[in-house]
């Protein structure tokens, strides 16, 4: 007699999207998912939904994660087809996207564990619903560039006359060297050049709260994310806003022409990208 192979659940992962209200299944019928033969569908919570699909356990496995995690390319196509469901469920209504990677060994343990954080996610779903995700950057220039100053030519101090006594090499002692006055003007412009470009900072880091304070004034809530690295390359701008402003859909020409005059008010260079799902207004309540 054969002995039973291993069932589904042994060989599968729930893999866990999003959370919301409701959603039909033929509203995720042609989504791909994370691929593989199984459908991207909903899993009831009771009074919530959560979207889900099955996947191959051991392709999620502790290893099997970590190694996907190097592989740049492997783990870009993951976060763009959990983005593309997410997305989708999305525009449907208020939606709770979990984190990549968020799986459950069956269906019955995710509704066990999602259904522990309930409260929490009625509370996010009231937050978001009928609101989108909009991001504001703003860059500050690279501070001019000082003028070439020229330092003047070190002029020799006027030596007395060698005496029959002195040696040839004590005779040209103390040619052409600098004489102190060099040294403190070569310091003032190294101190000059320092204090412009901390003034520079500061003018932008002014710049920014403005264009904060003013996008706090059409949002529901916002976020300020860590900023980035100066660019590697040209124009070399410095990022001295990253932020993250939670408002209600129907704002989107508040949101636009608000950073159009700030532009022109704060003369900054003011990036708006927008509209998303509210990833950044999930996590705490």
């Amino acid at each position: 007699m054969t002995a039973p192979g291993p069932t589904l659940q042994e060989h599968t992962a729930t893999y866990v999207f999003a959370v919301c209200a409701h959603i039909d299944h033929h509203a995720l019928a042609t989504l791909p998912g994370l691929g593989g033969n199984s459908p991207v569908r909903p899993l009831s919570l009771g009074a919530l939904t959560a979207v889900v699909q099955h996947v191959e356990a051991a392709r999620f496995s502790e290893d099997a994660w970590r190694e996907r995690l190097s592989d740049q390319g492997e783990l870009e196509r993951c976060a763009r087809a959990h983005h593309h469901v997410v997305s989708a469920v999305a525009a449907r209504g208020a939606t709770v996207p979990l984190p990549l990677a968020t799986l459950y060994r069956s269906d019955e343990r995710a509704r066990r564990g999602l259904r522990q954080d309930a409260e929490r996610f009625h509370t996010v779903l009231r937050r978001i619903e009928g609101r989108v995700e909009w991001g504001v950057k703003v860059y500050a220039a690279p501070p001019p560039r000082p003028a070439a100053a020229q330092t003047p030519a070190p002029s020799p101090s006027p030596s007395p006359a060698p005496s029959s006594s002195s040696s040839s090499s004590s005779a040209g002692a103390g040619r052409g060297r600098p004489s102190s006055g060099d040294g403190r003007a070569y310091l003032d412009r190294k101190r000059g050049i320092q204090k412009r470009r901390e003034q520079h900072h500061d003018q932008a880091l002014r710049a920014a709260e403005t264009v904060d304070t003013a996008m706090r004034t059409v949002a529901a809530a916002s976020r300020h994310l860590r900023t980035h690295a100066q660019e590697p390359l040209e124009p070399r701008r410095t990022q001295v806003l990253n932020a993250a402003y939670l408002v209600d859909e129907k704002r989107y020409d508040d949101v636009a022409r608000t950073v159009r005059a700030l532009r022109r008010s704060t003369g900054m260079d003011i990036e708006m990208s927008g509209p998303w799902v509210p990833y950044s207004f999930v996590g705490e309540v």
